[in-house]
């Protein structure tokens, strides 16, 4: 990893977070089943399909690989059950909407994409889901309170 992050190949980063990412496979290979986390209740088996569901699109590694689901209804569908139930499963298990969930993890994905690819701001927001880039900047100063290029520039990338 130190040798890529060296190298002049300019996929670097995608190629060390993939790294980072088979690592973090392997160990969680090596632990024992029974230590997994088992729902108690209908709620919390929800919960933790939905979670597991929304991180299953993540990261995202290319410009035109883009997100499937992105609403709470396009989630619910995908699950079998109805949006208020996967609201109220989500709301009672962990305390936050699935809108709150799915925002966060977009806003987690796209701060990752401003600090470690060479990404345009309207590729990044193409492959988070948003038709045009304007959405995009709305959508992340509303949660971050921060426009993507001041992010990206707080992150000291050189490339916008």
């Amino acid at each position: 990893m130190f040798l890529e992050i060296r190298s002049g190949y300019a996929h670097k980063y995608e190629l060390l977070r993939s790294y980072v990412q088979i690592v973090m496979h392997e160990a969680m290979k090596i632990q024992p089943p029974n230590t997994f986390y088992q729902p108690f209740n209908a709620s919390e088996r929800i919960s933790t399909l939905f979670l597991e569901l929304l991180e299953l699109q993540f990261p995202i590694d290319a410009p035109s690989q883009t997100l499937k689901l992105k609403t709470a209804n396009e989630f619910a569908l995908q699950l079998n059950i109805h949006t208020n139930t996967l609201n109220r499963a989500l709301k009672e298990s962990t305390g936050k909407t699935t809108t709150e969930w799915i925002a966060g993890r977009i806003v987690n994905e796209a701060k990752a994409l401003l600090q470690f690819s060479n990404w345009d701001i309207s590729e990044v927001a193409y492959s988070l889901g948003f038709e045009h880039p304007s959405n995009f900047i709305i959508f992340f100063k509303k949660q971050t309170g921060k426009t993507p290029l001041q992010l990206r520039k707080e992150f000291g990338s050189a490339s916008v």
